[in-house]
Formats: C-alpha cells, sequence, structure tokens
C-alpha cells in the first residue's frame, strides 16, 4: 500500500494557470480588506478623536483575531472540503466589512475589524490546496505566485486605500472590499473543486481535537516551522509597524494619505519577483535562499534614519525591505510546503498563527514607537528587527542537512 507522502509525489498537476492566477488574486483580494487601515490610519483617527497610539489597536487586534483564526479554523483544512470552508469564511469577511463602512464608533470599528481578521482564512488555506495538486518540483514556482497575492493584496490596500480616502472619504475603501468579497463568493466555489479533498484510501480524517493536539508534538518535531514562523513574525512585524508608521509620519509633513497609495505603487512592482524568488529557493535550497534575502530586507532598513525627510530614499527603502522580506517568506513557506503533504495544513496552521502573533503586537508597537520617539525611533526598531531576522536566518542553516 502507497504511503501518503508517494500518493501526493505521483499525482498530477492539475492546477492550470488561469486557475493559479484567480487563486492568487482572490487572495490578494481577501487579504487586502485587512490592510485598507494603514494609509487610512490618520483620518479614521481624526474621525473617532483617538490618538495615534490609540487607532493602532485596530490593526492590532485584527492581526491576533487572525492567529487566533488560524489556530482554531484552519486546521479543519486537513478534515473538511477546503471549498466548503473557503466559502464560509469570505461571506464572513463580507459581514465585517460591511460593519466596518457602517460603524459610527471606533469601539464598533474596532470589534468588526477583530471579527475580519478572525475569519482572513482564505489566504492561508488556498496555498496549502495548491501545492497538494502540482507536482513537487514547482512547489518553490507555485508558492512565489501565491505569495505575490498575498502581498499584491497587501501593498495594493495601500493603494486603493490611500486614493479612495483622498478622493471619496475613508469608507469608500471599505465598500470596495465589500463588493469585492461579495464576488469573490461567487467566483471561488466556481474554480475549486467540489468532492472531497483526497484522503489515502482506508484512512479516516482526523478529528478536529485530535487536529489540535496534534500541533505541538509537529512542533516538536520538525522544529524549522515555529522557526520559520518566528522569522516571518519578525519580518512580518516589522513591514507592518514600518507602514503604519509612514501612514502617521507622512500626513504629518505635509502629505496627504494618497501620498502612501503612490508609495504603495512602487513598492507594487516587487510582486512581479516573487516568483522568480520561488524558484531562486527551488535551485539553491530555501534555506540558504533565505538568508541572501535577509540582507537584502537589512540593506532597506539601514537607510531609513536618513529617509524620514526625504520621499525618494524612502522609497529606496521600502522597495528593498518589501523584496527582502516576501522573498524570506517565500523561502520559508517553501520549507514548509515541502514537508508531510499530509498534514500541510496543520504546518500552514503553525506558522501562520506565529507569523500574526507577531503581527499583532509590532502593529501596534510600531504606531506607539513613532507617537513617542517619532522616525528615529520606528528606524531603530526596523534595524533591531532587521538584525533578529539575520540571525535566525543564519541559525536556520543548521536545518538544511537535515531536510536535504
Amino acid at each position: 500500500m502507497s504511503s501518503p507522502q508517494s500518493i501526493e509525489n505521483n499525482a498530477p498537476a492539475r492546477i492550470s494557470e488561469l486557475k493559479l492566477f484567480l487563486f492568487a488574486l482572490s487572495s490578494a483580494a481577501v487579504v487586502a480588506n485587512g490592510y485598507y487601515i494603514h494609509p487610512l490610519i490618520t483620518p479614521v483617527a481624526e474621525e473617532f478623536g483617538v490618538s495615534g497610539a490609540t487607532i493602532g489597536l485596530a490593526p492590532a487586534l485584527n492581526q491576533i483575531a487572525l492567529a487566533l483564526g488560524i489556530l482554531l479554523l484552519l486546521p479543519l483544512g486537513d478534515r473538511i472540503n477546503n471549498r466548503k470552508l473557503v466559502t464560509i469564511f469570505v461571506v464572513g469577511q463580507f459581514f465585517a466589512m460591511l460593519a466596518m463602512a457602517l460603524s459610527a464608533s471606533f469601539l464598533l470599528f474596532v470589534a468588526a475589524s477583530s471579527l475580519l481578521g478572525f475569519f482572513t482564512i482564505a489566504p492561508y488555506l488556498l496555498p496549502a490546496y495548491v501545492t497538494r495538486r502540482v507536482a513537487p518540483g514547482r512547489i518553490g514556482h507555485v508558492t512565489g505566485i501565491m505569495t505575490a497575492g498575498v502581498t499584491l493584496g497587501i501593498l495594493g490596500s495601500r493603494v486603493g486605500g490611500g486614493l479612495l480616502g483622498h478622493y471619496f472619504g475613508w469608507r469608500s475603501a471599505y465598500w470596495v472590499g465589500v463588493a469585492s468579497m461579495a464576488l469573490l463568493v461567487i467566483l471561488l466555489p466556481l474554480i475549486m473543486e467540489r468532492e472531497r479533498d483526497e484522503k489515502p484510501s482506508g484512512i479516516a480524517p482526523p478529528r478536529y481535537g485530535e487536529l489540535l493536539r496534534s500541533l505541538w508534538p509537529i512542533m516538536k518535531s520538525m522544529p524549522e516551522v515555529p522557526l520559520g514562523g518566528l522569522i516571518q513574525a519578525l519580518s512580518f512585524g516589522l513591514f507592518l509597524a514600518l507602514w503604519l508608521a509612514i501612514g502617521l509620519h507622512l500626513p504629518r509633513n505635509g502629505y496627504g494619505v494618497d501620498t502612501v497609495g503612490y508609495l504603495a505603487i512602487i513598492a507594487i512592482v516587487n510582486v512581479f519577483g516573487s516568483p522568480y524568488a520561488g524558484r531562486f529557493a527551488d535551485r539553491i535550497g530555501a534555506e540558504r535562499a533565505r538568508v541572501y534575502f535577509c540582507l537584502a530586507q537589512l540593506a532597506g532598513v539601514c537607510l531609513l534614519p536618513f529617509a524620514g525627510h526625504n520621499l525618494w530614499l524612502l522609497v529606496i527603502a521600502v522597495i528593498f525591505n518589501t523584496i527582502g522580506g516576501a522573498s524570506v517568506d517565500i523561502c520559508s513557506r517553501t520549507i514548509l510546503f515541502s514537508r508531510a503533504p499530509e498534514i500541510r495544513t496543520r504546518l500552514m496552521t503553525i506558522y501562520i498563527v506565529i507569523m500574526f502573533i507577531g503581527g499583532g503586537i509590532s502593529s501596534w508597537l510600531g504606531a506607539a514607537t513613532y507617537e513617542y520617539a517619532g522616525w528615529l525611533g520606528i528606524s531603530i526598531m526596523a534595524i533591531l528587527y532587521a538584525l533578529a531576522i539575520m540571525g535566525l536566518s543564519l541559525w536556520g542553516l543548521r536545518f538544511r542537512q537535515a531536510r536535504a
């Protein structure tokens, strides 16, 4: 009888390039919902009459709720048909975005933002779904494309949110999110397989309690997975903290919120490099490639102390940080997706939960640091984060031989 591993490795590549593009684009739309707040943080704070440190609670609690949702909901992907799960999660996002667009108080806005985070599961369920349906030699490339979708959503939300907020008010961005979720409720069930995901014959899917209880033993037996999550927690936290600080810094120095959007347009060019980062990881090894991309991220943040009043230098710093950070994520996910296909959703759960706990803490910390220590404070914070990321990535090289 064939093992789950051999069944997976011998499975035909069933994901067409068109479907892969649609899955990546869907991930972008879903992810964008949680990050419209970044370019709009100043007008939202002004409308609700709260400080920069207080408004930082909205993205922070969104990320913490996302981590909780990943922990409680994502493991279901190893048990329940992914098509059904994704549809339920997108419907949940639709109602959360509707509440944010209509919110009349800061408390309601934060509660709806937290609910939104809890249901933002689809972009982290879809990569596991897709990589189960491609040949092992394409995992890095496909992971790069799916990660490009997430990066597109995060940066695209800044472009769209900044421009919509400048010309039509901050609520317009959330109405766009409501419309996009309504569209995905129709699209995703059409392009995902109707039947239950393949399971080895004769093996019943694990119960929900078993799925949750298995996470800790998995972390102990595969330490490279939580290590990748910790690296990404710092990298993603650095990314969020920097963009929140930019959202506060530029309007206070004479720029409109649309400038944050224009800055994101330049950074979004990095999305096109993500598939190549995945191929690079496939070619030289993901652990080794991750170290190289950490260098690019570190180079970018080292420019920040000099970029507070120089928009062009800030553009260069953002580009290097975005290239490095997105590529570090691709390498860590390639390591993850190369292990144990039959528990891939649970591996993703561990990785993403750690990532978003770090993102949530850093979202608040970035806004608070800028509020109390200004641009120099956020620059020092970014450099310390990048140094820690580099150190952990170098330590992660020790797992390369074990995985080879």
